[in-house]
């Protein structure tokens, strides 16, 4: 069905059409079929087009990152897509943070900070880390939160008895000592939550949230324990949802926004300060990053995909205010990896040694499943002691080793590699 037309173009239209042999109107004519309608459209200025100069030498990698993916469009469509988003509402097609299906979402990951969906807190990047919100009790100065968890059980202190690190209640960690006046560690007040809101240019620091009950510190100040009874249990629930920025969310004492290199998920001109490609990697600059490696379950990214990647990204301008272009080409000529060593970027190990192939090899296309806390099938091949666990009897044919010196066809891992007889499941990877 066709969209109805503005009612002034229908009868600017239908006047023009009638004067050819009607009167319409004494001024019909002006309409006619050899008149034109003024239309202005107010369309907005495209940014032109950068084309930078293409590189002219030999290296194989350089030249099939440059013929494959020539500007961030091509890099987006032939790499992001396939490998972090490829299948709609799963990965980062519309589920997990961040979400990368459009050439516009790649784009919003330009500086954007990284972890904001953290699942386990355990997994967050010291790099990761934001300034954590403040707090402030009984009149005492604000002090960073490091990080919040919430204890159930039945409160069982009070009067003259002290929580602990284990008690039930709500758990404030805080970056320094509090104090609630006149050497009081305890005391029934409201705890005020505040940050920092940018309005017309202005930074002002506001309460978002509040939080009225029995607080107690411990641990030198610097430990903050609510009484949360059971009239109080929604109120927490409610409070946590709000989304308190924790400084220190991996909980391991390092304030990442203070103490640590910071992140983003892309950042500007520093690929080496990029999380996204710290968790293709698996570290950067030899820090490793926490977190299953990705892909989870796509073909890794190939030499010249990480060239591609890497050059963009380098390529993107760090001054303020900068707009991000995908129409223009990607600068490999003066893209250091590119110029200096390219092979480095290779995901999947060199040679034909343990530590050289084998092992990255593994990492990089078994890693995604097959790592973490809890690898598929109780199989890890991310953490020490890799080359011990192969020797050892696989989970699946518990009487065949994952690896049998010298015997392929008794070897577990090259069977469900090869989709030989007596798997068990799929064929891998």
């Amino acid at each position: 069905m066709r969209a109805a037309l503005p009612t002034k173009l229908l009868l600017l239209s239908v006047g023009g059409a009638l004067a050819g042999g009607f009167a319409c109107s004494p001024n019909a004519t002006e309409y006619g079929p050899s008149g034109t309608i003024e239309y202005k459209p107010n369309r907005p200025e495209l940014m032109p087009v950068t084309e930078a100069e293409p590189y002219t030498g030999t290296n194989e990698f350089v030249l099939e990152a440059q013929s494959k993916h020539r500007t961030g469009l091509d890099l987006h469509r032939n790499v992001i897509v396939r490998t972090c988003g490829p299948t709609q509402g799963v990965c980062h097609n519309q589920k997990e943070y961040p979400d990368l299906h459009t050439p516009a979402h790649l784009l919003e990951a330009v500086n954007a900070p990284c972890n904001v969906q953290p699942g386990d807190p355990k997994n967050v990047f010291d790099g990761c880390e934001q300034p954590g919100d403040r707090l402030a009790i009984a009149g005492s100065h604000e002090v960073e939160i490091g990080y919040v968890s919430y204890i159930t059980g039945d409160i069982d202190y009070g009067d003259n008895k002290m929580p602990s690190v284990d008690s039930p209640g709500l758990h404030i960690q805080l970056h320094d000592p509090i104090n609630m006046g006149d050497g009081q560690n305890r005391t029934w007040d409201d705890a005020r939550f505040i940050r920092g809101f940018v309005e017309n240019n202005q930074l002002s620091d506001v309460t978002f949230e509040r939080f009225q009950t029995a607080w107690y510190l411990i641990e030198n100040g610097t430990h903050l324990v609510g009484e949360v009874n059971e009239y109080q249990v929604d109120r927490v629930t409610e409070l946590l949802a709000k989304g308190i920025t924790q400084g220190d969310i991996n909980q391991n004492g390092t304030y990442g926004a203070r103490d640590a290199t910071t992140y983003s998920l892309l950042r500007a001109g520093a690929p080496e300060q990029s999380y996204l490609i710290g968790r293709l990697r698996g570290d950067l600059k030899g820090v490793k990053i926490p977190g299953t490696r990705m892909p989870l379950a796509n073909q890794p990214l190939s030499i010249a995909d990480m060239l591609g990647l890497y050059c963009f990204v380098q390529g993107l301008p760090t001054q303020s205010g900068a707009v991000y272009d995908l129409d223009s080409t990607i600068d490999y000529k003066n893209c250091p990896w590119a110029m200096n060593d390219p092979e480095s970027l290779n995901l999947l190990g060199n040679g034909a040694t343990w530590l050289g192939r084998v092992k990255p090899l593994m990492e990089s296309n078994c890693g995604g499943c097959h790592g973490g806390e809890k690898p598929q099938s109780g199989f890890d091949v991310l953490s020490e002691g890799l080359y011990e666990r192969l020797l050892a009897k696989s989970t699946q044919v518990p009487d065949m080793p994952f690896i049998t010196p010298g015997d392929p066809a008794n070897s577990y891992l090259w069977v469900k590699l090869a989709a030989a007889t007596g798997i068990v499941g799929n064929q891998m990877p």
